[in-house]
């Protein structure tokens, strides 16, 4: 995960918390975990998407929240979610117990009660061209720590942040914006 810097310049990422889904040369993918979407509930993006709610499903549809995924495409929908859910051709696997699946069949299955147990939903996503995410490390932008499940799934996302920087041992007082080299 990638945990962005005081002196982060972009504003769309400030006190962000990314989970990292590829990364090559070719450049690197990922999605705020910590950003709420503003206006916008996943009973009103399943009425959008004409998609019907069971009526009795295993959890309030309400308590997943829809998330700001990043700034890249943000009209499409992605699911980080536990890889008891996966669809042969649009799940892919990122870590031993977590998937990402990008097709609206995984909302469907959400509403239906059929769904991963646990799935955390974006509008958006983060991109990086090949090497800027590498430069934007280097001048200070990002720290980042070992991803892991309670992190991406259970923390509220308003503790999210300082969550990942006590995972790592920093207490956010003693950030600093300003960046230097030895």
């Amino acid at each position: 995960m990638l945990i962005a810097m005081p002196s982060m310049g972009d504003p769309r990422f400030g006190r962000s918390v990314v989970f990292l889904c590829a990364h090559s040369k070719d450049g690197a993918m990922g999605i705020v975990i910590n950003k709420l979407a503003s206006g916008i509930t996943f009973p009103d993006l399943l009425g959008q998407l004409d998609i019907e709610a069971a009526a009795s499903p295993q959890r309030d549809l309400e308590s997943y929240k829809v998330h700001f995924g990043g700034p890249v495409e943000t009209a499409r929908g992605f699911v980080l979610h536990s890889s008891d859910y996966q669809q042969e051709i649009s799940s892919m696997a990122i870590a031993d117990q977590v998937s990402l699946t990008a097709t609206v069949d995984i909302l469907k299955a959400i509403a239906a009660g059929s769904g991963p147990a646990r799935a955390l939903l974006a509008l958006g996503y983060a991109g990086w061209s090949a090497g800027q995410l590498e430069n934007e490390i280097r001048s200070n932008g990002w720290l980042h720590c070992e991803a892991d499940e309670d992190l991406l799934f259970n923390i509220d996302v308003e503790l999210k942040y300082e969550q990942a920087l006590a995972k790592i041992g920093v207490d956010p007082s003693f950030l600093s914006g300003v960046a230097g080299n030895a």
